[in-house]
């Protein structure tokens, strides 16, 4: 008896022996087949975005070549290294959040952008001149110029690849701006913080056209102590194109894009716009021993005009922005703040 119920106690421990044996098997597999899958899922992320999407290495823009022809550009995404030669787009990259990217500027006297006119920031030359020497040593990743640079648009892109955006006065100021900054933000990924950057822009802008209704404008720039007037091709053509003054000053086919064209005070006599609009080249640039604007303006002729008389004449009240950083979101903010405070 003692026999049988030792070989029934052995042969109940080599069952359960086995069962043991299973379990633990079984539980293997599965724990292995978590594994695999959870090493899938983190090469995935790994190669890629918070989302598991793969993070490109580069991206194509629209930009501009050196003779000003719109051309597809291949550039690196989310450079690391910016050099800047153009206040518009160090105007747009700052309004982004990746102004801590920029290793080397152009010199400026724009107030709102001295942040990056220090010691550890390299200077680049100017938005006219560049330092290739200077561009060359920072190591940039990606490059940004102007107009005023397209002549060195080559020698530049044998350093990196050069991003040239300019405004388009067909387009206007403001949608010329909002293209810019798109085509900027999809550099880095930040499309998303245009439309917010732009808020309330097309609305300031309705405000201007109800007071521009019906009215004529003269728009110049004072510059070596005469008044050159501009047309709507060019500098300050937000006047005329977007906020609507009727600009009688020049006609529609003549290019004034640059300097405008030198004109008479007889001429402005003669013309006896609603309103005349002066923007100071010469302070903008800080010409040493320049006359003002007002000095140059403000003669017996230009004092018998009926916008004289009605308190019509606007000296632009930040000239260095209209004159070297106009296609920046902050640089629109303070354009139309001029407008606002001198007629609204």
């Amino acid at each position: 008896m003692k026999r049988f119920l030792a070989l029934i106690l052995a042969l109940m421990m080599v069952f359960a022996l086995a069962a043991c044996s299973s379990s633990d098997a079984g539980g293997e597999d599965v724990s292995g087949g978590n594994d695999n899958a959870q090493d899938d899922g983190s090469a995935d992320s790994g190669s890629g975005g918070e989302d598991g999407e793969e993070v490109p290495t580069e991206v194509t823009i629209a930009s501009l070549d050196g003779t000003g022809a719109e051309i597809e550009l291949t550039v690196p995404y989310d450079p690391q290294r910016i050099a800047i030669l153009d206040m518009a787009s160090l105007d747009i990259l700052d309004a982004l959040g990746v102004g801590d990217r920029v290793v080397g500027t152009a010199d400026t006297s724009l107030e709102y952008l001295q942040d990056y006119i220090n010691e550890d920031i390299e200077n680049l030359g100017t938005i006219k001149e560049a330092d290739l020497e200077a561009v060359m040593a920072v190591e940039p990743d990606i490059i940004f110029i102007g107009g005023r640079l397209s002549a060195s648009y080559d020698a530049l892109s044998e350093i990196a690849p050069v991003v040239y955006l300019s405004t388009d006065t067909e387009l206007g100021v403001v949608e010329s701006v909002r293209k810019n900054a798109n085509t900027i933000a999809s550099i880095f990924g930040l499309e998303s913080e245009v439309e917010e950057l732009m808020g309330g822009f097309d609305t300031r802008i309705e405000a201007l056209v109800a007071v521009a209704e019906g009215q004529t404008a003269i728009v110049g720039m004072c510059t070596s102590g005469s008044f050159n007037v501009l047309g709507n091709d060019g500098r300050c053509s937000i006047i005329g194109r977007e906020i609507g003054f009727e600009n009688i000053g020049v006609d529609a086919d003549i290019d004034t894009s640059t300097h405008g064209n030198e004109a008479s005070f007889e001429f402005i006599v003669e013309k006896d716009p609603d309103w005349i609009f002066v923007m100071d080249r010469d302070a903008a640039i800080q010409t040493d021993g320049a006359q003002l604007a007002q000095e140059i303006m403000e003669n017996e002729l230009t004092m018998s005009t009926r916008a004289y008389n009605d308190g019509h004449i606007v000296y632009l009240a930040n000239p260095a922005v209209w004159y070297t950083a106009e296609g920046g979101i902050q640089a629109l903010d303070i354009m139309l703040s001029d407008l606002e405070s001198a007629v609204l």
